[in-house]
């Protein structure tokens, strides 16, 4: 095991119980390490599934539309998705992915063949949006696409014509096709999802037998030493199945894979998960019950992978995960349109600081889903548009992007709730460029919590923040006061000989520089 690891196991990302504390205080205290890891941008990914608005009239509006768009795609979602510094975007799903076939979403769009979408409202898409829009969508974000493909209802030769068709320069029958189509050079795409939940929608398979079926699609997706520098990932486990994780990384030859999977969203309770706006503090606190739970979930995990890989040559892809509650009333029950509150800023924030720390196993991440979909960053409606209290934190955080960690110890107060208990304060920390961040959450719904950071290591003579907040948990931006809650300046915090000391207000996220 890596000395880094060690000190992860006592430093990064562990939260003390303090329920002996008089007072709503927390202390932090950050240190360097030399092999600390670095913070991949690629945490910071989003997933765009064909499902309900997400991509026809989220993002897709057609090149006709009255809408600004480039190429059809709504030019203030590219604007905003610029902003957000986009690392990697998922697609076409999700459960779609295992019914979608590829080739319909090529050539002239007058000829594609329509699809049902069993999966989310039963409803036709024309296949307008394909595999050309996507990519070169994804190079005008300068995002990396990451291409779920097909394993439930395709074939090993449909996989292995979809790679040729965006990666091969030619000539070969799948080039060749893709030049006829209009375009002469490769995409070069290098992440790819080998199925999706094949545990469910994805063909409801064991991991036994899930596992031999990736060993025969991962070796005919590309040569035997991997000349194209695939990054293969596994279908991975849903939430805490240990033992899905077990049988991929003992029965999977490392040769063959690079990323495993995992799938993990936070809610009230799975079969009544409330509404996303009228919420009372006991939804609240199970919701943050759940969302802490990723801690867990990727402490576990990784305890398996390494196991198997000492050297952590494989990354744990946490490819699906963030808020999940019923459908705002009067929407299709199959869309999954929800609004954001700052409970799902919450949720955004404690996950990404577990990612954070956890970033020497955990390498990619993807936020589910980017427009109009479950804990969305971007929500449409005609020619309107907005940000979420989630798109804010997201930009708040992307200045850990490629950042080297700064392990930390975090002592918390408790956030109780009816004889329950739960960490107050989450917190994770870089440097990058001469720049220092950390970054702060507390989750407590009506106190506010005192931290006080060792900052003497890090050389640091000022800072300065943000925060987001509002006044009320349910608050969230409308179409009608779009710039409700959004970051504003922070000035509530003090440096002294090595030492700063911040006070959080309820429920906010703080993200510090220093210089």
């Amino acid at each position: 095991m890596k000395s880094y690891k060690k000190i992860v196991l006592v430093m990064a990302g562990i939260l003390v119980s303090a329920t002996a504390m008089a007072q709503k205080k927390a202390s932090v205290t950050i240190n360097k390490v030399e092999d600390a890891p670095t913070i991949s941008k690629h945490i910071y990914g989003h997933f765009a599934e064909h499902l309900g608005r997400c991509i026809y009239g989220g993002f897709f509006v057609g090149d006709t539309s009255s809408i600004p768009n480039v190429d059809g795609v709504r030019k203030d979602v590219i604007d905003a998705l610029k902003e957000l510094k986009v690392p990697n975007l998922r697609w076409p799903g999700g459960c779609f992915a295992d019914t979608y076939h590829w080739k319909d979403g090529i050539g002239p769009k007058e000829d594609r063949p329509t699809i049902v979408n069993t999966w989310w409202g039963g409803v036709t898409e024309d296949n307008s949006f394909g595999t050309h829009d996507f990519l070169n969508l994804c190079e005008v974000l300068d995002a990396e696409p990451y291409l779920a493909a097909n394993v439930g209802s395709g074939t090993v030769k449909e996989f292995a014509d979809w790679l040729q068709y965006v990666n091969h320069i030619g000539p070969s029958p799948m080039a060749d096709l893709r030049k006829k189509y209009g375009r002469e050079t490769p995409w070069g795409v290098k992440y790819w999802g080998v199925g999706n939940e094949m545990w469910g929608c994805g063909g409801n398979m064991t991991p036994e037998y899930y596992a031999n079926l990736y060993r025969k699609y991962a070796t005919f997706m590309t040569s035997w030493d991997n000349e194209q520098h695939l990054f293969r990932i596994a279908s991975g486990a849903n939430v805490d199945d240990y033992h899905w994780t077990e049988v991929l990384m003992r029965d999977i030859p490392k040769h063959l894979i690079e990323g495993v999977a995992l799938h993990s969203y936070s809610y009230v309770e799975w079969d009544e998960k409330g509404s996303s706006v009228n919420f009372d503090e006991a939804q609240y606190f199970s919701t943050m019950q759940t969302a802490l739970r990723m801690e867990e979930l990727v402490t576990k995990h990784t305890a398996i992978m390494d196991k198997y890989d000492p050297k952590g040559e494989i990354a744990l892809v946490v490819d699906e995960w963030g808020g999940w509650y019923n459908v705002m009333e009067g929407t299709n029950p199959g869309f999954l349109y929800q609004q954001n509150t700052m409970r799902d800023a919450m949720i955004a924030g404690t996950t990404l600081n577990t990612f954070n720390n956890h970033s020497d196993r955990v390498r990619i991440a993807n936020l589910a889903q980017t427009v109009n979909v479950l804990q969305a960053v971007i929500l449409t409606e005609d020619e309107k548009m907005l940000l979420t209290p989630t798109y804010y934190v997201m930009k708040m955080y992307n200045v850990h992007q490629d950042a080297t960690l700064l392990p930390l110890q975090l002592i918390s107060p408790e956030y109780v709730f009816n004889g329950e208990s739960l960490p107050a304060v989450s917190a994770s920390a870089s440097t990058k460029d001469g720049l220092t961040h950390i970054s702060l959450v507390n989750i407590d719904a009506a106190k506010e919590v005192e931290v006080t950071i060792n900052v003497e290591s890090l050389n640091v003579k000022s800072f300065t923040a943000e925060v987001l907040t509002s006044s009320k948990l349910q608050d969230y931006n409308s179409f009608e006061k779009a710039t409700n809650i959004t970051p504003k300046e922070f000035k509530d915090f003090k440096l002294k000989k090595g030492s700063l000391t911040i006070t959080l207000p309820p429920f906010s996220v703080v993200v510090l520089e220093g210089k």
